[in-house]
């Protein structure tokens, strides 16, 4: 054997080798101190594990050499569930809201995986996406594919409630199936098709899109055989927009599902990235009444719609750092505050309609703004975008979250 490059990987110390046979292998070293990660690593990513045993006496955790064979294309850390998912999570509370939030999160990122297993042609014992889902007892029923890109974009899970060996507490509720929606893959070959979906979403046409039919048709014939009751739906950024209306649509239809939208795209100037605090608030009431006066002007025949949607409640996770979507804090308080100075009439009709919704048609109706919400909004420090913004955050078991219910006040006429 001889060495050929060292190179570093967060957390690792990783070599890669020639052998006599001519062939190569990956080297990944990683303190490790618990066995069944060493476990659910050997099978998960088809590569021989060598423990070296700490001296007598010593604590801590102990080095592990993990060897892969050559078919396995280097994969990040953050595709590896052992390396980076919620295995903390070793008996599952459905009533803990911690819980519900890790899982649904994790689903996502079996979507992600999914996707990334296609393009690096991971298959089999080396396909990287099954502990995401097969850790909470979930299978993969359905892949959701883009025709356009050929691309996979959600999954669809079962919940296996006849697996003898669960870990969840006996008497409690976990969903039958969860649909989950990923968000863009900015690589080759998906991002031309990423890009066309968030215009779709910047222009509130998402529902015209191939991935929100898919969706659409794949939940309904889920809730029709199961009940709603028996459904989550999830997506992170993109794939949080498609939920988003998926679960608009299903409300419109009298069904109401459990939804889960992390970090969710809101189309606007963010706003709420203004530090100065009267600038912002003089910004926010410009536009509520401008927003208002324009649809008052071209006076909507709507359905309320709005009114409708104000029955279903979904779970919205906001980073305050994340631009994408953290317009959602200032979205929902600035509602409160328009009441509180006594401009509740137009608070209440400029948060059912955006400026680009009112003038792009679409019957008023800007998908992304909602009469109801719990929001969940992560107060931890990142460092990058891609922390702020990413899935990942979200079933850190070190969270600091603040919590608030946000209802909207629907005047009936008389």
């Amino acid at each position: 054997m001889r060495m050929m490059k060292t190179s570093g990987i967060r957390g690792h110390q990783c070599h890669r080798i020639s052998t006599e046979d001519g062939g190569s292998r990956t080297i990944f070293r990683r303190d490790i101190n618990d066995i069944r990660l060493l476990a659910a690593a050997d099978e998960m990513l088809g590569c021989r594990t060598m423990a070296v045993a700490p001296p007598e006496g010593a604590g801590g955790s102990y080095p592990t050499t993990l060897i892969l064979e050559d078919n396995l294309k280097m994969a990040s850390e953050k595709e590896i569930f052992s390396l980076s998912g919620p295995t903390f999570l070793t008996a599952i509370d459905w009533n803990n809201s911690h819980h519900r939030r890790s899982i649904a999160a994790s689903l996502v990122q079996g979507a992600y995986t999914l996707e990334r297993d296609r393009r690096q042609n991971r298959q089999g014992p080396h396909a990287l996406a099954p502990p995401w889902w097969q850790f909470f007892n979930f299978r993969l029923v359905k892949v959701l594919m883009d025709d356009h890109d050929v691309s996979n974009f959600g999954a669809v899970y079962e919940f296996n409630f006849q697996y003898p060996y669960h870990n969840y507490y006996l008497g409690q509720r976990p969903p039958q199936y969860v649909i989950a929606f990923r968000g863009t893959v900015n690589k080759a070959g998906n991002r031309e098709q990423g890009f066309k979906l968030n215009f779709h979403c910047i222009f509130n046409n998402l529902h015209n899109s191939t991935r929100f039919q898919i969706g659409f048709n794949s939940v309904s014939e889920i809730v029709q055989r199961v009940g709603p009751g028996n459904v989550w739906v999830a997506g992170h950024s993109l794939g949080s927009s498609i939920a988003l209306v998926i679960g608009r649509e299903m409300v419109k239809a009298g069904i109401h599902l459990e939804t889960y939208l992390f970090n969710p795209p809101f189309v606007s100037p963010p706003i709420e990235r203004i530090k100065n605090e009267k600038l912002k608030l003089g910004l926010r009431l410009a536009s509520s009444v401008l927003t208002a006066g324009l649809a008052a002007a071209v006076k909507f025949q709507e359905k309320n719609p709005f009114a409708l949607l104000s029955t279903w409640i979904p779970y919205l996770f906001i980073n305050p750092d994340d631009p994408i979507c953290s317009e959602y804090l200032g979205y929902f308080k600035h509602r409160e505050d328009m009441e509180s100075i006594g401009a509740g009439k137009i608070g209440r009709l400029a948060t059912k309609h955006s400026i680009g919704s009112i003038f792009s048609g679409n019957d008023g109706e800007a998908v992304h703004l909602l009469p109801c919400a719990y929001l969940s909004v992560n107060l931890s420090t990142y460092e990058s975008f891609k922390e702020v913004h990413g899935i990942h955050q979200w079933w850190r078991p070190d969270l600091e979250l603040k919590y608030n219910l946000y209802q909207y006040k629907y005047e009936s006429k008389t």
